[in-house]
């Protein structure tokens, strides 16, 4: 069992598992790329309409109209920036990361990832809760099987993750067809809508009197149109996605790229035809206490009219296809959600290292909807409020790193235009939490949860052997063919002033502590510690000669006994013979010294590099001699 579960483990820094990440897989085509992040798309065409009409009543179309321009010129332009600043799949929040370093940078990190997991784990438990309400409202759906909403949701859910525990290798000719069909079907239910519309001229004018009636005033109706957009918001998902799945566009980088655009402009142009349109025919043609809790178009809004309009037998094929799709559009946010993690926290050494594995992630993702689900008990306008959240703050920080980016380039025109955009997608992320601050519970408990656990696992990983890869250039291994044949002694040395003095100082402390005979063999070896707050890392050991007879290896490294204790070992499989090293015991509180190490890389050096070997080296006779004075 633990070899099925952790099939596909890579421990390699900077490598991560997952259904997109796994090598060797073939690059499509940009357009079957865009359906793989389109069934996160444009499945929201199974509630948007509904959600619009209830949220904006009568004023819908224009204030669909003011998403479409949010999108058109704002989102669109962001992501189009991200795909040529991030390439290679990591989205804004590496452009992010990037701007900040050490611990502040790991935080703001996890915050973000609190968010996106918000976003992805919503996506999954309101669209299953979608697909559900369309299977309810179905007329062949048996009648005993009504009201168990939350039952079937969790089915939905269960067979998701089932999805991703069989392996998903064949997500994106699937999304084609789905997204395919979805589409080919919509055309025919909104043309068929559009049609009603324009051969009903008094339909037209019902909803032009109402229109009116309620918001006399243009002005008005633009004003109001502005404050309800924030609640429109879920139209915006997917642009996180498109460029999450950058690396599997065919193409070189510069090919990539062109190709990526491509995948987001076509998406949006797409998506934002089909916003205007179904809300211009689901608010002129279905009554408003249909949009209603309770309502036969609540959250299923184009749905209503397949039926309506085209029969029941059309309907439940287009049921079938919104639920297929509405499905699937979990599978892309579970796929997202397997890249984003193992990218982070564990190379942050803040999740177990099985968290590169799909499998157990897929439990643990799976189980979270669960409990969301049972929550929130299966309501799509419920979730709502946490979806839009988690989307709008991705896309706030998206915009965020692009004008920063573009200020940082010199760039003052784009500058001002990206910060502008930043601007109104602060103000909707601001409002919705206003509005509906029960999106922001549910991510600052994603964002708690995430905390807690990073800072158990870092607490549970701290004497682990953090070094990935370990370089030498021609001075060290001119010192350790030298010294392999005789004793090799080391000393740890904080580097000082590195003259004479503290050299020859330090080898007399060490002689005196340890009632060692002589100097000889003796090899300084110094750490510098450069961002602590790094897990992971590679070494790179240059040898020097200093003073004409000291002889030194540097490194930097994020963490004092990891690199020692990863050295040591190195030059014991170099060498063949066990090498002895030589430490001063700190002064100070050990539990403070303790605390020094988690958050500095340095304190209890002595202990911890002895520790670290004997985790790395079971055999207690193959390990170095570890020495403290």
């Amino acid at each position: 069992m633990t070899d099925w579960l952790l099939k596909g483990l890579n421990e390699q820094a900077g490598q991560h598992q997952g259904p997109h990440a796994e090598g060797g897989e073939r690059p499509h085509s940009w357009w079957k790329v865009m359906c793989l992040t389109g069934v996160d798309y444009f499945s929201t065409l199974g509630y948007q309409p509904g959600i619009a009409a209830l949220a904006a009543g009568v004023l819908s179309p224009i204030a669909t109209l003011v998403l479409v321009l949010v999108t058109l010129l704002g989102a669109l332009p962001v992501y189009r920036r991200v795909a040529a600043d991030s390439p290679h799949g990591e989205g804004s929040i590496a452009m992010l990361v990037k701007l900040l370093s050490f611990w502040k940078g790991k935080l703001f990190v996890l915050v973000l990832l609190g968010f996106a997991a918000t976003d992805f784990i919503i996506t999954i438990t309101l669209s299953a809760a979608d697909a559900t309400a369309h299977i309810d409202e179905n007329p062949f759906w048996p009648s005993s099987l009504r009201g168990h909403e939350v039952l079937v949701t969790l089915v939905l859910v269960a067979l998701l993750g089932a999805v991703f525990l069989k392996g998903f290798t064949e997500a994106i000719g699937i999304a084609v067809g789905l997204v395919g069909v979805y589409l080919a079907l919509n055309v025919v239910v909104v043309g068929q809508g559009l049609f009603q519309v324009v051969t009903h001229p008094s339909a037209v004018a019902d909803w032009g009197t109402a229109l009116t009636t309620q918001h006399g005033d243009p002005l008005m109706m633009i004003a109001i149109a502005l404050l309800v957009f924030p609640k429109l918001a879920l139209g915006l998902s997917g642009f996180e996605t498109g460029v999450a799945v950058m690396p599997h566009v065919t193409g070189d980088l510069p090919g990539r790229i062109r190709g990526t655009k491509n995948l987001l402009t076509t998406a949006a142009v797409i998506m934002s035809v089909f916003l205007i349109t179904s809300s211009v025919v689901t608010t002129v043609l279905i009554p408003q206490e249909q949009f209603e809790p309770g309502g036969e178009a609540n959250g299923r809004a184009l749905a209503f009219l397949a039926h309506e309009n085209l029969g029941t037998a059309f309907g439940t094929v287009y049921d079938l296809s919104t639920i297929a799709i509405l499905w699937f559009a979990g599978a892309s946010a579970m796929a997202g959600l397997l890249n984003l993690v193992p990218r982070y926290l564990p190379r942050f050494g803040m999740a177990p290292s099985w968290a590169r594995a799909v499998r157990p992630m897929v439990l643990v993702f799976t189980l979270t909807a669960f409990l969301i689900t049972i929550i929130f008990k299966a309501d799509v306008d419920a979730q709502g409020g946490a979806y839009a959240t988690g989307v709008l703050v991705l896309i706030t920080s998206a915009a965020t790193a692009v004008t920063l980016s573009a200020h940082h380039r010199g760039q003052r025109g784009r500058t001002w235009a990206f910060g502008a955009i930043a601007l109104v997608f602060a103000y909707t992320t601001v409002a919705n939490v206003v509005e509906r601050p029960d999106g922001v519970k549910i991510a600052a408990c994603f964002i708690a949860g995430i905390l807690l656990i990073s800072l158990l696992s870092r607490l549970y990983r701290a004497f682990e052997l953090r070094v990935t890869r370990i370089g030498t250039d021609e001075t060290t291994e001119d010192f350790l063919r030298e010294f392999g044949r005789r004793r090799i002694r080391l000393i740890a040395n904080e580097p000082d002033r590195r003259d004479a003095h503290e050299y020859s100082d330090k080898i007399a402390q060490i002689i005196a502590d340890n009632d060692l005979v002589d100097d000889r063999d003796i090899l300084f070896v110094e750490v510098t510690v450069t961002d602590a707050s790094d897990f992971e890392t590679e070494l790179n050991v240059r040898g020097e000669l200093l003073h004409h007879r000291y002889r030194v290896l540097t490194m930097e490294s994020s963490s004092v006994p990891s690199a020692l204790a990863a050295v040591l070992l190195h030059i014991r499989d170099r060498t063949g013979r066990r090498p002895h090293i030589y430490f001063e015991w700190t002064e100070g509180n050990p539990a403070a010294n303790f605390i020094r190490y988690l958050i500095f890389g340095q304190g209890e050096v002595a202990p911890v590099t002895r520790e670290m070997i004997r985790q790395a080296e079971p055999d207690r006779n193959r390990r170095p001699h570890i020495h403290v004075g």
